[in-house]
């Protein structure tokens, strides 16, 4: 049975261990026309929850050179993938009707899969015009994501499908990132080790 933080709306129980800010550094490398774009960055994470069942995500990484070169920015929404519900908010402004389906942890358990794990989903989007769906599972302190879909603007970059592997090792957050784009098919992209950041009581990590 899960065990949920009861400041917590009960379906983020599975995903409260992601709940926080992160910051570490990682490896770029990725073939791009016959050759290997290769840096460090440093990046920083924040999975924050607002009351609903979702957690929003912000992340934003820079390349540890002399001018700490702005790299990339995500920002993106991260729920348990299951039916939707009367119970749920939308489409659009519509608010939910009746209680939540999923509002305690003996009703969560009813989404765990016979693995033992739940099903995932994660919405990304980046500024470049490129919209992520992935669809994966989260078995304890580990996730794995797949694209479902890539949406990309008429202006963006080729960029067809990710997977990404996160998972909780010694308190750290490790991920790695594999990338299909620029004609390329589906190869190690980057990987990173982050540490939970303490914020004061500004707010300020």
């Amino acid at each position: 049975m899960l065990e949920i933080d009861p400041t917590l709306p009960a379906e983020l129980g599975p995903l409260q261990w992601l709940i926080g800010d992160w910051e570490g550094t990682g490896v770029l490398s990725f073939p791009v026309h016959g050759r290997t774009i290769e840096h460090e960055f440093a990046q920083r994470v924040a999975f924050a929850h607002h009351g609903h069942p979702y957690l929003t995500y912000e992340a934003y990484a820079w390349l540890l050179d002399d001018e700490l070169t702005p790299l990339a920015a995500e920002t993106g929404f991260w729920r348990l993938a299951r039916e939707s519900r009367p119970s749920d908010a939308g489409p659009g402004m519509l608010p939910p009707e009746g209680e939540p389906a999923y509002g305690t942890a003996e009703a969560v358990e009813t989404l765990r899969r016979p693995d033992g794990a739940f099903d995932l989903q994660a919405l990304i989007a980046h500024p470049a015009g490129v919209a992520e769906l992935y669809l994966g599972t989260i078995a304890g302190p580990r996730i794995d994501l797949a694209t479902d879909a890539v949406l990309r603007g008429a202006g963006a970059k080729d960029h067809a499908a990710s997977t990404r592997m996160l998972g909780l090792v010694d308190d750290h957050l490790l991920w790695a990132w594999d990338l299909a784009a620029l004609g390329q098919g589906l190869e190690s992209h980057a990987s990173a080790r982050l540490a939970r950041v303490t914020r004061n009581e500004a707010g300020e990590a």
